[in-house]
């Protein structure tokens, strides 16, 4: 199957909601949020959400859609809050049905990756998965993120971690 990988847009904040949640429910442990209070967050901070990955300058979410034009799965990327020059991938997921080696996973990545460089002026590219998830560990590792030896806790469970894995070719400077 093809997909189009391309930045939300504004108005599909609708679609957005329609997706994280889905993913919430295929996934509860993957994301930082639990479904149920991701399902009553009001329309505007759905707008919010999807009027930043559409239009903000350092921060981009990117959807696959497929030959149907159903969305397949979302990535993004943006500066992370609290730690300097530091952009974090977010928001990675692909649908069920989507997965495997011909899905949109590895062109998701590539796309989020590609923005944070082009449009962030950090030096490192992080992201965070739960150290029990391993099969999102070995995609990250596969497409060449690897583990920076960090680990922060998981919010929704204090007895679980995130293994943070960094983007060795992020940033690479020409040697002097």
């Amino acid at each position: 199957m093809k997909y189009v990988i391309r930045r939300i847009a504004v108005e599909e904040w609708r679609e957005l909601r329609a997706i994280r949640l889905e993913s919430l429910l295929d996934s509860p442990d993957a994301f930082g949020v639990r479904h149920a209070d991701a399902v009553v967050l009001s329309d505007r901070t759905w707008r919010e959400q999807a009027e930043r990955g559409a239009a903000g300058a350092d921060d981009g979410l990117f959807v696959a859609i497929d030959e149907t034009g159903s969305w397949a799965g979302t990535a993004g990327a943006a500066p992370l809050d609290g730690i300097p020059d530091t952009a974090h991938v977010h928001a990675v997921y692909v649908a069920p049905a989507h997965r495997g080696p011909d899905g949109p996973a590895r062109a998701l990545m590539e796309a989020a990756v590609d923005f944070a460089r082009e449009h962030t002026d950090c030096t490192w590219l992080t992201l965070g998965v739960r150290e029990d998830n391993h099969r999102a560990m070995a995609f990250y590792r596969r497409i060449g993120f690897h583990d920076l030896g960090k680990t922060v806790p998981y919010p929704l469970d204090s007895t679980k971690s995130l293994r943070i894995l960094g983007c060795p070719d992020f940033r690479v400077f020409p040697s002097s």
